[in-house]
């Protein structure tokens, strides 16, 4: 039984969390070097998490669809992934 790659495994939360950040520094603290560090951090996440869920999706678009959501939408394309890979064949 498979399992969703590391990469995307690695990215999701990364992504997630650092969408998480900024928000909090946009709603309280308003520092931009906080911005200025975690912003490419996000951006670059948010892309690998879109590519490495289009890599891994194979046929089923629908993972690869979910990741476009900013944010939560690599945990959801894991989280479709690992139920994908969970069922028998």
């Amino acid at each position: 039984m498979n399992r969703p790659s590391r990469l995307l495994r690695v990215t999701a939360p990364v992504e997630l969390a650092s969408l998480a950040a900024l928000l909090i520094n946009v709603s309280v603290l308003h520092l931009q070097a906080v911005a200025s560090a975690i912003g490419p951090l996000h951006g670059c996440a948010y892309l690998i998490v879109i590519i490495a869920a289009a890599r891994e999706a194979g046929p089923d678009r629908t993972a690869t669809a979910l990741s476009v959501v900013p944010g939560i939408g690599g945990m959801l394309a894991l989280r479709r992934l690992a139920t994908r890979y969970a069922q028998p064949a």
